[in-house]
């Protein structure tokens, strides 16, 4: 989870320490403050897009440094692992993005710098970003599919990870069989022009490294007089005369005439001597023998020297028509070989591809199938989830509906499937289509999300969306920005309620103007806007009991010179206090949080 965040020379504020609670935290202040610098600071450290125009006017640089909370051995522990980066003793690691006033930006993680991607990864492990844009993100296809599929869960993730496998060489037999089957003449010529290279190659048949191999044969064979006459002389010098002159004993001779010498010396010393010198004769001895064999195997024979050369020509040949060497022609032979297996355009060759096309679009459409059934079950079970999340909100009479049906082919679709005799899109994530439906009330058509919900509802049909997705959700930390826009009088009571059951399992996180909202709060900052010698400056606040108080009742309408807005803010927090405390929060709800309260 996220520790702490702090905040230097982003938009208006200045500089800002947020220390959050493991449960929830919210963060209020007067329009204009600067509370969606918070956010914005959370989209960077989540490796969002910089932006120059984000630095405050005056500074070369925006800074924004967050502490991160790692579990023992999960996905997060192994990024920074990977990332090379230090972890504190606590088990937590620090994380930094830096904006310039150019747009250059930089990450930072653990004390290493890293590509703003390993801050993207980490956070999609820790943290979920949920705003006004997500909403509007929300009501896509796409991103309606990956609802259904986050909520099944394994139901859905398995068959759809075996059906992408299946579609990956579907779609490369199809590609396959279409290039063979339109580019035959190319490919024939093709083929043929490799062969013809193959054939060249094969009757000279190189082998790897050869033509180095010829080139230092040749030149010993050009200097065979110089190099006898040089290995002749080395060998007299080492082991002696031919002839066996006493003259002339070389240094084989020297050294065994001094091991005899010191052998009997009288001092100690020198006859510690001998047995390095002996090795010493070992030595010269077979280096005798190795110059000996090289001057009786040197050969002088012209023919050879003629052969050799013919050969080196031969090579040379394919080296000036294939590559720069012999083991980049026989590379060149390797390759032709395995481009001429994919151009085989004869019927048994293509037909061996039609079969294996069908084959895997079988098995295609029987991942394809049981991908829809499990998306269809979770349809039914988080629609209900929804709905029943919509009563508490003061939508007591809407219904969601969430519809899977299969996506039709269009016609000349290449990547159409039969299912049921009808021709459907196999695309990425699967054959089906995912629409969200909201019956507003009884007796109204279930229309798209977006036309049947006023902009009060809609935040309602998001906020209920995420509450029912937090519980399928990994993440630890989940932060809402102005997710109640829109919102007022009881149904602003029930949000607040359902962040508080949601901070239960979860760290939350809440930008909000509502009072009724913040009432619920664990923890309560307040961005705070100042003016000093013409500047304007932001920071942000942790309020005791009775700030919290004072900044409710300004909430109530500006309220807070009054004793009626006091009374009516410390109404309301004794109200949610009340509510919090008569909600159990359950065996794994009330754990997650002792454990999460324990590591802060």
């Amino acid at each position: 989870m996220l520790a702490e965040m702090r905040i230097q020379g982003l938009g208006v504020i200045e500089e800002a320490l947020l220390e959050l609670h493991p449960g929830f935290t919210v963060v209020t202040g007067e329009t204009g403050a600067g509370k969606t610098m918070v956010v914005t600071g959370l989209h960077l450290l989540s490796g969002g897009r910089a932006e120059a125009s984000k630095v405050r006017n005056g500074m070369l640089k925006a800074f924004v440094e967050g502490r991160f909370t790692l579990g023992d051995d999960d996905a997060a522990s192994r990024i920074v692992t990977d990332a090379g980066a230090d972890v504190d003793e606590d088990g937590s690691v620090i994380a930094l993005r830096t904006v310039a006033v150019d747009g250059r930006s930089r990450a930072h993680l653990g004390g290493r710098s890293v590509p703003v991607g390993v801050l993207s990864d980490l956070s999609e492990q820790v943290i979920a970003v949920h705003g006004q844009n997500d909403q509007l993100r929300l009501l896509r296809p796409a991103e309606q599919r990956a609802v259904i599929d986050r909520f099944a869960g394994d139901a859905v993730g398995e068959p759809l990870a075996a059906y992408r496998e299946a579609r990956t060489e579907w779609l490369a037999v199809l590609a396959e069989l279409t290039e063979r089957s339109t580019r035959s003449r190319e490919m024939a010529q093709q083929a043929d022009l490799l062969k013809h290279g193959l054939v060249e190659i094969d009757a000279v048949a190189p082998e790897p490294g050869e033509d180095v191999e010829l080139t230092e044969q040749i030149k010993r064979l050009a200097a065979v007089d110089e190099l006898r006459a040089t290995a002749t002389e080395a060998h007299a010098a080492v082991s002696g005369s031919a002839d066996g002159d006493p003259d002339a004993p070389g240094a084989l001779g020297l050294v065994g005439e001094a091991v005899r010498r010191l052998s009997t010396a009288e001092d100690s010393a020198l006859r510690d001597l001998v047995p390095r010198l002996e090795e010493a004769s070992v030595l010269l001895g077979d280096v005798g023998a190795e110059l000996g064999g090289y001057v009786e195997n040197l050969d002088a024979d012209p023919a050879l020297l003629e052969k050799v050369l013919a050969r080196q020509a031969d090579l040379k040949r394919l080296t000036r028509k294939y590559a720069a060497d012999v083991d980049g022609v026989l590379a060149w032979a390797d390759d032709a070989r395995r481009r001429l297996e994919s151009m085989d355009t004869s019927e048994e060759a293509l037909g061996a591809l039609a079969a294996r096309r069908d084959e895997l679009a079988q098995q295609l459409v029987g991942h394809a199938t049981e991908v829809s059934a499990a998306r269809g079950k979770a349809a039914a079970e988080l629609a209900t989830a929804i709905t029943k999340e919509l009563s508490g909100l003061a939508m007591g009479q809407a219904e969601l509906e969430v519809t899977v049906e299969q996506r039709p082919a269009e016609r000349g679709d290449q990547q159409a499937l039969a299912i049921d005799g009808h021709a459907v899109h196999a695309g990425p994530d699967g054959v089906d289509e995912v629409e969200l439906l909201l019956r507003a009330h009884d007796g109204a058509p279930p229309l798209p999300v977006h036309k049947a919900a006023s902009g009060g509802e809609l935040s309602r049909v998001m906020l209920a969306i995420e509450v029912v997705l937090a519980h399928a959700d990994t993440v630890q930390t989940l932060v809402f920005d102005e997710v109640d826009a829109g919102v007022g009088g009881r149904a602003a009571v029930e949000i607040g309620r359902r962040l508080a059951r949601l901070a239960r399992t979860h760290q939350v996180l809440v930008v909000t103007h509502l009072p009724q909202v913040a009432a619920f709060a664990d923890q309560h900052l307040v961005v705070d806007k100042g003016t000093s010698g013409g500047v304007t400056r932001s920071g942000v606040q942790l309020l005791d009991q009775g700030d919290r108080v004072r900044e409710l009742a300004r909430m109530l309408a500006g309220m807070d010179g009054t004793e009626t807005g006091r009374a009516h803010a410390e109404e309301l927090l004794a109200a949610a206090e009340k509510d919090k405390s008569a909600a159990p929060a359950g065996k794994a709800g009330g754990a997650a949080k002792r454990k999460r309260a324990k590591k802060a």
